[in-house]
């Protein structure tokens, strides 16, 4: 029995809403309301609301705000470059980034990802890149959720030039959102082979020293990272961060496309959980991530976009498809992965991996107002036999008509009330601008090469 307002402080009811809540049983309210306080959820329940100033939802779904626990929000503005070269992170995006990627211009490409993120449906979103106190400081403006991740690795950064130069960038990340209801700091090492077992382990010291604050690492991604491990420590990529005490309950790994049996056990037995990119591995044509057989142990496993760079968009609506039918290809059956799971791995399961299912993931009384409004008036939503079914393979992020974070409204009515997005765009248009001719100029440089040759 869902409970009443009754004995709670109310401050807006959204009433005559379609509810899909994302609680353990997966409950459906086909008519009902949700009466909020402040920035939480008071209650929620069936017909008419109680007494109070409320907001007719015309019979939209309300349902919470998708998580996304990876993604790299600067990279927006790769977003569609060198799609079909296969070198193009060493030709094209790492100089890219020595060149012309500055604080300002990570500000920037944070902008359009939130704007994106917004009127997609997403209200949470774990970040790793560079300059992160900027992307929180645009998180924070636009009224998003999230994770703000510093990267290291041992690549030339844009935001620091040594190991101690980066740590000392965490260290100054977790001190400025210590306190912040929305922001979380987050150590980032980029990958096993990128950083090494040196690196790796000092992270693991500083996650100790952090209880609380989660940790993002591409793990598992590629086959040459599993040769490396092998050549370099005689075990498995998921070993090495095993053996750096990195696979614990904090830890968020990306991809996991390539893990053993054994480390899918291992995996489940530390607690470390599992972001899961299905669209932009499939365009990296690197296959299908076991994600059935690790959710089957007990793994927590999101379901994330990457960076625009490769994965194109930001909104889950774009990555529960390919989710939903990688799993069923790999398994020969309609059977694997079913859309409620897909919803789960998009909302609350999402947060559960950033150490969040406490606080939003799911419409539940006490939890923060973290919500979208969904229109299923389209001829393409209709009809609707599964709720579930329609959201995973034909709702869009335009059908999102509302986001609302913390209680606050950041979208009505399509329209962004956080941003700019006639100057969003113009910025962005402006930075590409610029990325544009430093590709003509690598490529000349190229073809120069090839001439002398």
């Amino acid at each position: 029995m869902l409970p009443s307002a009754c004995g709670t402080r109310v401050s807006l009811i959204l009433a005559n809403a379609r509810i899909l809540p994302m609680d353990p049983a997966m409950t459906e309210i086909e008519r009902g309301w949700i009466a909020l306080d402040g920035d939480r959820i008071a209650a929620l329940g069936t017909g008419n609301p109680p007494a109070g100033k409320a907001l007719d939802m015309a019979g939209d779904l309300l349902m919470p705000g998708m998580v996304n626990p990876h993604c790299h929000m600067p990279m927006t503005l790769f977003r569609g470059l060198a799609e079909d070269v296969d070198d193009r992170l060493f030709r094209y995006i790492l100089p890219l980034e020595r060149a012309l990627v500055t604080a300002e211009v990570v500000e920037i490409g944070a902008r359009l990802a939130a704007l994106e993120m917004i009127r997609g449906g997403v209200t949470t979103v774990a970040d790793m890149y560079y300059f992160e106190d900027r992307i929180g400081a645009v998180l924070d403006a636009s009224g998003l959720r999230g994770v703000v991740g510093q990267t290291l690795a041992d690549f030339a950064a844009p935001d620091h030039g040594s190991m101690d130069e980066g740590f000392a960038r965490l260290d100054a990340l977790a001190d400025l959102y210590r306190d912040h209801p929305r922001i979380t700091a987050s150590a980032a090492p980029h990958a096993p082979y990128s950083t090494g077992l040196a690196v790796m382990e000092r992270v693991a010291h500083w996650s100790a020293a952090h209880p609380g604050l989660p940790v993002q690492m591409h793990l598992a991604e590629t086959r040459a990272e599993l040769d490396w491990a092998e050549k370099t420590h005689g075990v498995t990529t998921v070993e090495v961060t095993d053996r750096a005490g990195l696979l614990t309950p904090t830890l968020v790994a990306a991809h996991v496309m390539y893990p053993t049996e054994a480390d899918m056990d291992l995996i489940a037995a530390r607690g470390a959980h599992v972001a899961h990119n299905a669209r932009s591995n499939g365009k990296a044509g690197r296959g299908i991530a076991p994600v059935t057989a690790l959710r089957a142990r007990g793994v927590k496993v999101g379901l994330a976009t990457d960076g625009a760079m490769s994965g194109n968009t930001l909104d889950l609506f774009s990555q529960m498809a390919p989710a939903a039918m990688f799993q069923k290809i790999a398994g020969g059956s309609r059977r694997p992965l079913p859309c409620a799971e897909v919803l789960r791995m998009a909302t609350i399961e999402a947060a559960a991996t950033l150490g969040m299912a406490d606080r939003t993931g799911s419409l539940e009384p006490g939890k923060q107002a973290d919500l979208i409004r969904i229109s299923l008036s389209d001829p393409r939503l209709h009809p609707i036999y599964d709720l579930s079914s329609t959201l995973v393979f034909a709702a869009l992020p335009c059908d999102v008509r509302a986001t609302m974070v913390a209680g606050r409204w950041l979208m009505r009515d399509r329209m962004v009330e956080t941003l700019e997005p006639e100057k969003v765009l113009a910025d962005a248009l402006q930075v590409a601008r610029r990325f544009r001719a430093k590709i003509e100029e690598i490529d000349k440089q190229a073809d120069r090469g090839q001439t002398d040759g």
